[in-house]
């Protein structure tokens, strides 16, 4: 079995974790950094917009069960890809909407998802698709942040599924 990786940034990685990790077909999630500069970004960094990188998801996934463009159709969803460095409350060069892609395929379907989906929208999307040539993990305090803090559930809206 091949599994693959997807990367995401659509805001507050605490929710888009919770989310990617219940989609059938996905067997894990790790939150971290993406899209930067700097090498081993702290969280405090990464907030005081010091590092250009953006709060993501490592989504690994089985490609027999989901395909990358069906979590792609998710992503557009369950965030505004419209809004520049901002989702709901949070505000900050952190917040931009991107992916990640590690290989080209990934690009080109990426490329063509984002293409197809502008016409669901009435502004222009703003979602930036960059090479990810390195993930940094996130602190382990941030690591599946709301199934180990509940009552952040009611603050930290899960976005609903397709």
């Amino acid at each position: 079995m091949k599994l693959e990786k997807a990367i995401f940034g659509a805001g507050c990685f605490w929710h888009i974790e919770e989310f990617f990790s219940n989609l059938k077909g996905v067997l894990s999630t790790r939150v971290g950094y993406a899209c930067g500069t700097s090498k081993n970004p702290t969280y405090k960094e990464v907030c005081e917009g010091k590092t250009g990188h953006v709060e993501v998801v490592e989504v690994t996934f089985d490609p027999r069960i989901i395909k990358y463009d069906e979590l792609l159709k998710h992503f557009w969803h369950i965030h505004d890809p419209c809004s520049l460095d901002k989702q709901g409350p949070d505000v900050g060069t952190q917040y931009a909407s991107v992916i990640c892609v590690v290989n080209e395929i990934q690009k080109e379907i990426a490329e063509k998802n984002k293409k197809e989906s502008q016409t669901k929208f009435k502004k222009k999307i703003v979602t930036k698709i960059c090479p990810c040539d390195c993930f940094y993990l996130a602190e382990e305090y941030h690591q599946n942040y709301l199934k180990k803090n509940p009552g952040y559930m009611k603050i930290c809206k899960i976005p609903e599924g397709i």
